[in-house]
């Protein structure tokens, strides 16, 4: 027996079980629903979604190497919380005070478990009173000191203290900005993410209550926005995704019980899939908020398909029984063949090597199964027993004609392209094919990001967020506003400078010298001195500047340096503890405690692009004797990006090897027909290349959710071609002329692949209204590929099935047809 046709006897046992059994299988449904249900309880998010893409990357373990050995006086470490402070002048004797009667609150408070607090009001007041050890007595030192006591204090603070803004004036003693950084005594076994969170949302209370120039900061904050954020887009896109899908699933079904049944299968479908996240301990993070759309989006096509092809069949006489029988072994095939390729083009994402993107590809694929599963078994049950359900009970039919007919304008739209290309399909077939050349070249351009900025909200939210009601209107957010305003008002700013972690050890002879060599030629990109050298931070330019200043230090510099070039080549180990020794050295910044690593800051050329400054400082590492690793935050997003780039390209091209050669196996298994799979690819082929463009022209990147675009397009998408040949196919069984059984097909199937393209292309749209920017531009990406795929399935398929029938009889194609048959098995 063919392969064909034991195919064809296990769907027609299959769906005579499903027609004959309705209700133990929906029996069966609801008992995996509701255990599904249960593991929805166990879903966790992730609120850190930078860390998730730059773990495992080899510039990412140096910078994490830096934060762990060298001590960065602007960086609060994971368990302390920090205070910034904003007015007209930090340093004034008001706003001294409002500082230190927050500290004092928070400390007399045990559950915030302070430790200690550095910043300018403690260092201020003990400045006064070296007695002053407690943020009370200290708060009592600034009431009662005179302001020149004050000004004189705060001038102590040195010309540029890393915890006050740029502008401070050490003559004025004022700053509009200061940050005072919380120690946490944490115990063993505290979690950084629940119990942090906790502390630093409390003292954002106090902070709020006693004073509204001065907010808290830290990753707990941080975590708790980042889930509030992910809370928030669901809340808006979700209710939008619904409004649109009822408003469209109403137009086609137009039947409300069919309606209810259409998305009670499709609420089955996102519970299954999320019951699977929550056993399997994959994290919820925001590119997960697309999955739920996605799914909609097949399920919907699913959906209309089931009940249309279904009408298609009562409105001709059939019983029941028997329409749903004849519908359900007509789409089963077709809907196997578009969840394989759909979960080719979701799972494709698997082999990146971002964790998000990995995990997005996972759960889509499976949740792809799922749809199958509920869409193709359950959904035709229950129909079948509700309609058998309204017979027995007189309840009437609203409307159960199908979509579109001949004699239907939406008819006569989707049967043009027949009609136009029947004569000369080949000329269509070519100039398609140009078009899509084109926007391949064009769209190569598109550029790649990846910025953590994407996955944090505006900071002036859109203007539709005030019109939003509640419960759904998004809470208010404060991590973009402080970051910006700590990237606007200090001098620690990552995307001017890069670093380079040098492996030693430090203690031998040569070791600055090496380190010194690579600066004399250094890349373009690097800012340069007057001499042309680089000019870089290190530990080196660290004991030059305090051997200028200091003269003991500088002799013994002196006495060390054989070769007379200001660097000394000898007894480092000694200069190291002298400089360490030394009140307001910085050698913790540059130098591990082990003098076996350092890092070597560089400012980048004003007029020189991050991309070019991470591609010449990688090739600048290897100028160094020692080991060397270019890191640094443009370095790690460089290098991101790049990854972000890799992985749609992969993606792509994976999900389209694996999709053609489904397809190929699929038709000469099935139809013997083999070469009808690369004819399938074609349509989805050329909308892909019109995205890309798209992308281009109206400069939407790459970035760590859009990267995955291009393979999800493929799956998707290729939906509306597989329904149009596999229904072309069926017809063409009964009626061998290619014209009449292609006009049938895009009247009935074209109207189903309508109805779903308009609910799928405004559902997934809906993502353009989520809180973060990332979303949106994939939301809106998702519509126009959603679009691209439908057009591309009307427009350039009929004229590739006319070509494909026309030379199909040919002795070259029939060669090519028994070699391809021989390479499947069929």
């Amino acid at each position: 027996m063919k392969i064909s046709d034991r195919i064809e006897r296990l769907t027609v046992r299959l769906n005579s079980r499903i027609v004959s059994n309705p209700k133990q299988v929906i029996i069966l449904f609801v008992l995996l629903t509701g255990v599904f249900a249960a593991g929805m309880t166990l879903v966790t998010t992730d609120s850190e979604p930078d860390d998730a893409f730059t773990e495992g990357l080899e510039v990412q373990q140096a910078q994490d190497a830096i934060d762990e050995e060298f001590e960065d006086p602007f960086e609060a470490d994971t368990e302390s919380t920090t205070l910034i402070h904003q007015s007209s002048n930090v340093l004034s004797r008001t706003e001294l005070i409002a500082s230190l009667t927050v500290l004092e609150t928070i400390e007399d408070r045990d559950t915030l478990r302070v430790e200690s607090a550095n910043g300018p009001a403690p260092q201020i007041a003990m400045a006064i009173d070296e007695d002053a050890q407690t943020h009370t007595e200290q708060r009592r030192t600034i009431e009662r000191a005179s302001e020149t006591e004050i000004r004189q204090a705060a001038r102590q603070l040195g010309e540029s203290p890393p915890f006050l803004s740029d502008d401070y004036n050490q003559n004025t003693a004022s700053a509009s900005v200061s940050i005072t950084s919380v120690s946490h005594d944490v115990p063993a076994g505290f979690d950084d993410s629940d119990d942090l969170t906790e502390i630093q949302t409390s003292i954002q209370e106090v902070a709020d209550r006693e004073s509204s120039d001065i907010r808290a900061f830290g990753s707990g904050i941080l975590n708790d926005e980042f889930g509030q954020i992910i809370g928030d887009s669901l809340a808006i896109v979700m209710p939008v995704v619904v409004v649109l899908l009822l408003t469209f699933l109403i137009i086609a079904y137009r039947d409300p019980i069919d309606l209810a049944l259409g998305l009670l299968a499709l609420v089955m479908t996102i519970i299954w899939t999320f019951g699977f996240v929550g056993y399997s301990g994959i994290p919820f993070d925001q590119n997960m908020i697309s999955v739920p759309v996605l799914l909609l989006a097949v399920g919907v096509d699913f959906g209309i398909h089931i009940i249309n092809r279904y009408r298609e069949e009562t409105v001709k006489g059939f019983e029941s029984t028997a329409a749903m029988m004849t519908a359900n072994n007509q789409l089963m095939v077709a809907f196997v063949i578009v969840t394989v390729t759909a979960a080719f083009g979701f799972g494709a994402n698997i082999v990146s090597d971002l964790e998000p993107i990995r995990n997005l590809g996972i759960v889509s694929a499976v949740g792809i199964g799922f749809t199958f599963v509920i869409f193709g078994v359950f959904l035709p049950a229950m129909k079948l027993w509700v309609d058998n359900v309204r017979k027995r009970y007189g309840v009437p039919e609203f409307n159960s004609t199908p979509i579109a007919s001949e004699e239907s304008a939406l008819g006569r739209i989707l049967a043009a392209p027949a009609v136009v290309t029947q004569k000369a399909p080949a000329v269509f077939v070519v100039i398609i094919l140009l078009s899509g050349a084109g926007m391949a070249a064009y769209g190569a351009g598109v550029d790649t990001t990846f910025d953590t900025d994407d996955f944090l909200p505006p900071e002036e939210q859109p203007g539709y967020v005030e019109y939003i009601p509640e419960p759904f209107a998004p809470g208010e957010y404060t991590v973009t506003g402080t970051v910006n305003l700590l990237e606007d008002e200090f001098e620690a700013d990552q995307d001017a400078s890069v670093t380079v972690y040098v492996e030693g050890p430090f203690e031998q002879d040569h070791a600055l010298e090496a380190l010194d060599s690579p600066n004399d030629n250094p890349p373009d990109s690097l800012a340069v001195g007057s001499g042309g050298s680089a000019v870089p931070d290190s530990i080196l330019t660290e004991i030059q500047s305090e051997a200028e200043q200091n003269p003991e230090f500088g002799a013994l510099v002196e006495r060390n340096d054989r070769s007379g070039n200001g660097i000394p080549d000898r007894n480092l180990d000694r200069i190291y503890d002298e400089l360490a020794a030394i009140d307001g050295n910085n050698v913790d910044e540059y130098l591990a405690d082990d003098r076996r690593s350092t890092q070597v800051e560089y400012q980048i050329d004003a007029e020189a692009t991050q991309p070019e400054a991470a591609d010449d400082t990688r090739e600048f590492a290897g100028d160094f004797r020692f080991a060397a690793t270019a890191t640094g935050g443009i370095i790690v997003f460089d290098a991101v990006s790049d990854l972000i780039f890799e992985t749609a390209i992969q993606g792509m091209m994976l999900a389209l090897i694996l999709t053609g050669v489904f397809l190929m196996i699929a038709y000469g298994v099935l139809e013997r027909q083999p070469a009808l799979g690369i004819v399938n690819v074609f349509p989805i082929l050329i909308a892909v290349t019109f995205l890309l463009g798209t992308m281009r022209l109206f400069d939407i990147p790459l970035n760590a959710l859009t990267a995955t675009i291009l393979s999800i397009s493929i799956g998707i998408g290729i939906a509306y071609s597989v329904h149009i040949t596999h229904r072309f196919l069926d017809e063409f069984k009964q009626d061998p002329d290619t014209f009449d059984a292609l006009m049938t097909t895009l009247i009935g199937t074209g109207g189903a692949l309508t109805g779903s393209m308009l609910t799928t292309s405004l559902g997934t749209g809906a993502l353009a209204l989520a809180i973060t920017p990332v979303l949106g531009d994939f939301g809106l990406l998702m519509a126009i590929s959603v679009f691209y795929s439908f057009i591309a399935a009307i427009i350039a398929l009929p004229p590739a099935i006319f070509l494909y029938m026309q030379i199909a009889e040919s002795e070259y194609i029939w060669r090519v047809q028994m070699l391809l048959r021989r390479v499947v098995g069929a």
